[in-house]
């Protein structure tokens, strides 16, 4: 593979990194006009024992500071089915703050935070730790309830644009 230019630029770096598949979910803090959420391909698991999980939010986003506030956030890992959820939290369409969970399903867990009704996972955390790095916040949650749905397949971003995993084969 050719070398590539020693500091490449920000839509450089964009776009290599649309070749990285991700899943697709929507985090959501607060309560009644107060709740924030936005889409994120950008969650990670951090450790198992105890269980935590990573996120990275821009470091001006609305969410961001509704999180902080709370101190405590749902991620939801949205099936193949959930494309229109993505699509407003995304802030497609120009829906903003609450008004982006109205048309879908949610209910409150045990913290406090959002969660979407038929999410693949729907993982509820508190806030423990905020790092400010450039443009982002890595956000550290640690987690305090997991529900399941294994009914449908992924959420999946890729090159710009959302797939969902149909021919996949199960691992052997």
């Amino acid at each position: 593979m050719p070398a590539g230019p020693i500091d490449p630029t920000p839509d450089e770096f964009r776009i290599a990194m649309r070749n990285l598949a991700a899943g697709v979910s929507v985090v959501a803090t607060g309560y009644g006009k107060a709740r924030a959420g936005l889409t994120v391909t950008s969650v990670s698991s951090l450790s198992i024992d105890p269980p935590c999980l990573l996120v990275c939010i821009g470091r001006s986003s609305g969410t961001l500071a509704a999180l902080r506030a709370n101190q405590a956030f749902g991620v939801s890992v949205l099936a193949e089915n959930q494309q229109s959820i993505a699509d407003r939290f995304a802030g497609r369409g120009g829906v903003r703050g609450a008004a982006r969970f109205a048309g879908s399903h949610w209910i409150t867990g045990i913290t406090g935070a959002p969660l979407a009704v038929g999410a693949l996972s729907a993982i509820e955390c508190t806030l423990e730790k905020m790092v400010e790095w450039h443009s982002h916040a890595i956000v550290v949650g640690q987690v305090r309830s997991v529900r399941l749905n294994e009914a449908a397949g992924p959420l999946v971003y890729w090159h710009g644009d959302y797939r969902n995993i149909e021919d996949a084969e199960e691992p052997a």
